[in-house]
């Protein structure tokens, strides 16, 4: 397929909506070139397998790993990250919470089967761990929404996990922070019954991730702190047009 010179200058739904996911893929190609070839490896590696577990998951209208994808470009063009660790746990960071199972077979090589979910994110994280390092494992593991209890309300819970998880853990922040972008300023993009659904679940965070981003020890630089503080406007525009009563005209 033949892609358009500035493709690299191009938004990432706008490369999603007119050149799917082989777009993304080329995109994500490109952004490598910054890196050395151990990194690229590593890098590709990791994308590899998060295609191998998201290969039947999708996003409403598209792959998951559309979403992944995004996720990692984000991080390596907007952000600047050029952390090794960091992009792979991007790339990976659903891969525990939502395919526990194929990861954790993938150490002793047989099928996939079922465990209890502590056993089965332990033993999936222990398999990141083993293949692309502790820190990764760790960066992940932060990411990773625990089982919630089912007497309180999943959404609080799931704030009050991001604010905790994220506290500790700041190059956590960064990769957090690049996938609420694409869920939250990206509810647009989506269709049906999720675009109020997603609203609702992402509009409390918006306070929550601009004081984590302001926080000193979170390792990114000024304009792109600055950056990520006008993505949160934007999305909390569209919180508002969602969810938000229009005034009534006199």
């Amino acid at each position: 397929m033949e892609f358009p010179a500035y493709l690299a200058t191009m938004p990432m739904h706008a490369i999603t909506e007119i050149h799917g996911e082989p777009g993304l893929l080329a995109r994500f190609r490109l952004e490598l070139r910054a890196f050395d070839e151990a990194a690229r490896e590593r890098l590709t590696e990791a994308l590899d397998l998060a295609a191998e577990l998201h290969r039947d998951d999708r996003r409403v209208r598209e792959p998951y790993l559309n979403h992944l994808l995004r996720v990692a470009i984000r991080m390596m063009h907007h952000y600047q990250v050029r952390d090794v660790d960091v992009i792979v746990a991007g790339l990976l960071h659903d891969a525990v919470e939502d395919h526990p199972d194929e990861l954790a077979a993938a150490s002793s090589g047989g099928p996939a089967g079922p465990h209890d979910g502590g056993d089965a994110t332990a033993a999936a994280l222990a398999v990141l761990a083993q293949r692309f390092g502790p820190r990764v494992a760790r960066l992940v593991g932060a990411v990773t929404n625990p089982a919630y209890d089912p007497g309180r309300d999943k959404h609080v819970q799931y704030r009050e996990h991001v604010a905790a998880s994220l506290d500790r853990e700041p190059w956590a922040r960064v990769i957090k922070i690049s996938d609420f972008t694409d869920n939250g300023v990206g509810v647009i993009h989506t269709v049906g019954p999720k675009v109020t659904s997603s609203a609702r679940k992402y509009r409390p965070l918006v306070p929550v991730y601009r004081d984590l981003v302001t926080r000193p020890d979170t390792p990114l630089s000024a304009p792109v702190k600055e950056h990520i503080l006008g993505q949160l406007d934007l999305a909390e525009e569209r919180f508002s047009a969602i969810l938000d009563e229009p005034p009534h005209p006199n």
